[in-house]
């Protein structure tokens, strides 16, 4: 199995796993005499092998992301976190450049006035910047997990 295949299986397997709690949930009171909907025991069990194979997909994954080179200077699992921290720091600076580039309405002289002590067009700039070196990173990754199979 290659690794994008497993990163699929995982996000369905959590989605799985949550959808039988809420499920589990919803069943784990009735009123007396009464049945349950769904019976609690069976989702119990379909739940424990669900995360069972999710424990072992994801086990695979960090030992791949861990073992697999992405350059000469990063692993996989470094380039995610790298691909992670620009991803962050985009949303900064988008959201830094949207709050200063916000105009107020001042409807009379004594009211007060603010100012923004960036240069919103150079917000942009590194926004844009980030963005592209982001889309970047993510499809070097993208394409390298299409190429590497799990380690189990």
């Amino acid at each position: 199995m290659k690794l994008a295949e497993a990163l699929i299986r995982r996000a369905d397997h959590q989605k799985r796993a949550e959808q039988l709690k809420h499920r589990l949930l919803n069943n784990s009171k009735i009123q007396e005499d009464e049945t349950p909907s769904e019976n609690p025991k069976q989702l119990e069990k379909e739940l424990g092998e669900v995360l069972k194979e999710l424990k072992r997909l994801m086990i695979g994954i960090n030992q791949t992301n861990h073992e697999t080179t992405f350059n000469d200077q990063l692993s996989l699992g470094a380039a995610l976190v790298e691909r992670d921290i620009i991803a962050k720091e985009r949303k900064v600076y988008s959201e830094l450049a949207e709050q200063a580039s916000l105009r107020q309405d001042r409807y009379s002289r004594t009211e007060i006035k603010y100012v923004t002590p960036f240069n919103v067009k150079e917000l942009q700039k590194q926004v844009d910047e980030l963005a592209r070196q982001y889309r970047e990173l993510d499809t070097k990754i993208q394409e390298l997990n299409w190429r590497t199979d799990l380690l189990q």
